[in-house]
């Protein structure tokens, strides 16, 4: 694997704070990636953020095709570059939370798998717009911030826990597959990061007849921590029934918890009652 540190000088780059990079340098944790999305002949693969394209060269090898989506003009230039002479390889230069997934969908005709080295500050808000494309993507192999990676697989009463983990969860069979050391990154993070697998569940956890209400009322849960349920629902904009202390005791939920004590499926009887 080249080294990075000596790929960006001969390009005159630097890598951008504002974006979040920090390069795969390590090969052998790349090819452990690559392992853990089972990518297979037949695929088709979103990568996001592939900076220098040492691993959109390595999936092209193993996929059917590979779409690169890369906000950073110079990187861009460079990966279009590198992969000329790869006819399954399409680079995008595009902000990843702005996008339309559905295009690549109806244009490929069957869901894609998602590897990805994630910029920390785009992971949460990019987590949820996957979970709302449940049609379009197939598997998810992700390498998150450590503290993303257990804020995914909290449990109720963890600190971590919140709506990310629920709205997770709800619907993704999630393990965390194998931690990375900051030294496998240029320039190497502050903090460790872990490598996730996520495949979505045959059946949701629940019954859901309203997904829309059911996200505005955990949202509304979490947007006041530290208040108890029903405080937090009154302080939030949701068009609720007067009598909500009534509404939670009739399906057992006592007023005076703190969201994080809920489980995904005492979520849903609140939406439901309260709806």
């Amino acid at each position: 694997m080249t080294s990075v540190r000596k790929e960006l000088a001969e390009y005159g780059l630097f890598p951008r704070k504002s974006l979040g990079q920090h390069f795969l340098v390590d090969r052998n944790i790349l090819n452990k990636v690559i392992r853990t999305a089972k990518v297979e002949k037949g695929d088709v693969v979103l990568e996001v953020g592939p900076g220098l394209g040492a691993m959109t060269l390595a999936l092209a090898h193993q996929a059917k095709k590979v779409i690169a989506i890369e906000i950073d003009p110079k990187l861009v230039a460079i990966l279009n570059e590198k992969v000329r002479n790869y006819s399954n390889v399409e680079v995008v230069r595009r902000d990843i939370l702005k996008m339309d997934f559905s295009q690549f969908f109806e244009r490929e005709e069957y869901p894609l798998k998602v590897v990805a080295n994630l910029p920390y500050q785009i992971s949460t808000p990019l987590l949820f717009r996957f979970i709302e494309a449940k049609e379009i993507f197939s598997t998810f192999t992700l390498m998150l911030q450590k503290e993303v990676a257990e804020r995914i697989r909290a449990l109720p009463g963890c600190k971590e826990y919140g709506p990310l983990t629920v709205f997770l969860q709800m619907f993704l069979n999630v393990s965390t597959q194998f931690f990375i050391k900051p030294s496998a990154f240029f320039p190497p993070p502050k903090v460790e990061s872990a490598v996730v697998h996520m495949a979505w569940k045959e059946k949701s956890m629940i019954d859901m007849k309203d997904e829309e209400w059911f996200r505005g009322v955990v949202k509304a849960c979490f947007g006041h921590r530290r208040k108890t349920l029903a405080n937090a629902l009154k302080h939030s904009e949701l068009s609720l029934p007067e009598s909500i202390e009534s509404k939670m005791e009739s399906i057992g939920i006592e007023p005076r918890r703190r969201p994080e004590t809920l489980t995904i499926q005492e979520f849903a009887q609140l939406a439901e009652v309260l709806k």
